[in-house]
């Protein structure tokens, strides 16, 4: 997603250390690692361990250069101290969730598919979206379904798992997908979007903090990289990419001498990769540089 526009705002160098915090299928970490060739080094974080495991069997030929840890990314500064690194001349996230962990229905993540009702990134730790969806109140579901998903029948729906799971639990993600078609209105069937859609992303990132996690992550992020070096954060949800802008708008207004932003406007994916992958139409990249300028005695968050 974004990999050209990624590699041109990261700008990565030979020498340089780099800190890919969502590593996913390696993709993008691999362009990193062969534009900063010959002894660029790369440190990938992902909190599901098949995406780790993935990326560990396709970089494995860089060998020393690379770096993967198990890990959430709002533990940036733990994992930079075990990989023996005090700071980084870029830094990624990639947010969302991948095509590979919707494509596999054990996780849960897809109303189109059966599968159980887990949700986590992580499948071996936290709680499953169906401890959320059989044990919140529904004044509680309707919240999370309307913040997260910003779903417009956000009460009809909490309203519906109440009365549905009443007589028996939800467990399995095609018993929701029909508890939401069937709570609402028969015009919202039929519309672009799948009705499930909005409350499924809804509850997928209230399972796994993925705000909370993001502006942890961002904070952390901020104070390991390097002078000249440069954050770069693709998000797909409005909610996300809130939270980026707020942040760098934050540090730019606070400490002018240290931070600029690079990307007035969020950069959007060109009109071939829409066409070839339909999930990148929502895509936004904003870039943030620490100033060259800024001495090793004075750095850290304004």
């Amino acid at each position: 997603m974004l990999l050209e526009e990624v590699s041109t705002w990261l700008r990565p160098r030979k020498q340089g250390c780099y800190l890919d915090c969502t590593i996913g299928m390696g993709g993008t970490a691999e362009q990193i690692l062969e534009v900063s060739a010959p002894d660029g080094i790369l440190i990938g974080i992902d909190r599901d361990p098949q995406a780790i495991a993935h990326a560990q069997t396709r970089l494995q030929t860089y060998g020393a250069r690379i770096r993967l840890f198990c890990e959430n990314f709002q533990r940036v500064k733990s994992v930079m101290n075990r990989a023996g690194r005090e700071c980084a001349d870029g830094i990624l996230f990639d947010l969302g969730v991948s095509s590979a962990q919707l494509d596999q229905p054990e996780r849960g993540l897809s109303f189109q598919q059966d599968g159980p009702l887990d949700m986590r990134m992580n499948p071996t730790c936290g709680h499953t979206a169906e401890n959320l969806v059989n044990t919140l109140p529904e004044t509680q579901l309707a919240r999370i379904i309307h913040e997260f998903g910003e779903e417009r029948y956000s009460r009809r729906i909490a309203r519906a798992i109440v009365r549905v799971r009443r007589q028996s639990p939800l467990r399995s993600t095609l018993d929701l997908s029909r508890v939401i078609r069937e709570s609402v209105p028969r015009s919202y069937r039929s519309g672009r979007l799948h009705p499930a859609t909005r409350t499924f992303q809804a509850f997928r990132m209230a399972v796994n903090d993925e705000l909370g996690s993001l502006q942890t992550g961002l904070d952390e992020a901020i104070d390991v990289l390097a002078p000249g070096g440069r954050l770069c954060v693709i998000s797909f949800h409005s909610l996300e990419d809130r939270v980026v802008k707020h942040t760098f708008r934050r540090l730019a207004h606070e400490a002018p001498d240290q931070w600029t932003i690079l990307t007035k406007k969020p950069v959007s994916p060109s009109l071939q990769e829409r066409r070839a992958n339909p999930r990148a139409r929502s895509a936004k990249l904003r870039v943030l540089e620490r100033r060259p300028g800024w001495g090793d005695g004075q750095r850290g968050r304004a």
